[in-house]
């Protein structure tokens, strides 16, 4: 699969304009990297918003989605740094998904990245991940490398900054993900999915800030 690993965490946030510029150095010169030497962890990428909300998203890719509940990775979260500590408090409308990727298809990962988030219908899950499957064709759309349905664990998705106890309904949404070279060629991809206008919860295009794999450690 172009998607490396069986799980994925994604996290998006906003932050205010006073500390923008600390969050990005942490997260350049300390989060990304912890994140990926955490054990099962293998690659880990940045974006930042073309057109979409929240402004930041981060992809985490793990060999498999046990690895999202596992001692290491529940250690890590107990144990965050002091700088950790200070930004994630200042974190806003936080999105955080531990998922399975259930679906990758394409060769290679894009510069840029639209994301469509769905909420499926009780019981429906298994009719929706069909039909998706057949959308999640990268080789007839120019400027598509792969696509990718990856799909939240309710149980473990709720934000780190948000009470442990409030509802979610959002903590079992799925999230389509379209790698492209350009933010240009989303829009016509994306265009695919009309047809899921139903269980569209919302959608964006992001650009690649940079990404990490263990193998640079």
């Amino acid at each position: 699969m172009p998607l490396a690993g069986k799980g994925m965490l994604l996290t998006s946030m906003d932050i205010g304009p006073a500390d923008e510029a600390e969050f990005n150095r942490w997260y350049d010169r300390e989060h990304l990297e912890e994140r990926v030497a955490i054990d099962g962890f293998i690659e880990a990428r940045r974006y930042v918003a073309h057109d979409g909300k929240p402004k930041y998203l981060s992809l985490y890719s793990t060999a498999t989605f046990e690895v999202l509940d596992s001692p290491a990775y529940r250690t890590a979260l107990a144990n965050q740094t002091a700088w950790s500590k200070a930004n994630i408090s200042r974190f806003k409308n936080m999105i955080r998904a531990v998922a399975r990727i259930t679906i990758s298809r394409g060769t290679g990962r894009g510069a840029a990245l639209g994301i469509i988030r769905l909420r499926p219908a009780a019981g429906s899950a298994e009719t929706l991940r069909t039909a998706l499957r057949d959308h999640l064709d990268p080789a007839k759309l120019d400027g598509i490398i792969s696509m990718h349905l990856i799909e939240s664990d309710p149980l473990l998705s709720k934000p780190i900054t948000d009470d442990p106890s409030a509802p979610n309904p959002g903590a079992g949404d799925w999230f389509v993900l379209i790698d492209a070279t350009d933010v240009n060629a989303v829009p016509a991809a994306a265009a695919c999915f009309a047809a899921f206008k139903a269980e569209a919860v919302s959608s964006g295009v992001y650009n690649l800030m940079w990404d990490i794999a263990k193998s640079d450690l």
